[in-house]
């Protein structure tokens, strides 16, 4: 089994999209899938790959198993986790002016891929600190 990159993005409508990047060329398929949220947007790719499975089977053809790591690009992500943190709060974690984050989550701009790091970076390190919470 091998591990591939799943990616989740927004659709201008609001809704979310799931995909294999097929640039990779690590599976001999493509599935794809989407809701209204992420949570469903994932169950429908997961569905998808099942289908897949199932239709591999019926025409007799070796199927790759895989299992997906799921990627955000940058306007998705504050898309989602706007609703659990401010913008306020991802340019203080990040040292990324507010309102270039309000640019990259309407679309307006897209981030260089050092601007994505440093986004990247920070917001792992608050969920590492975070992670070691402990409440008595």
């Amino acid at each position: 089994m091998i591990i591939v990159k799943a990616i989740i993005e927004t659709d201008t409508d609001g809704k979310y999209g799931v995909y294999i990047d097929l640039y990779e060329k690590r599976l001999s398929y493509g599935i794809i899938g989407d809701g209204n949220t992420v949570q469903e947007a994932i169950a429908d790719f997961e569905n998808s790959y099942e289908e897949m499975k199932t239709y591999y089977a019926e025409i007799n053809k070796t199927f790759q198993e895989a299992k997906f790591e799921y990627h955000y690009d940058i306007a998705s992500f504050l898309q989602f986790y706007t609703t659990y943190f401010s913008l306020a709060g991802i340019s203080r974690l990040s040292g990324i002016n507010q309102a270039q984050l309000s640019h990259y989550l309407n679309g307006v701009r897209t981030p260089s891929k050092q601007t994505i790091r440093k986004i990247d970076t920070s917001i792992h390190e608050f969920a590492n600190n975070l992670s070691r919470v402990q409440f008595v």
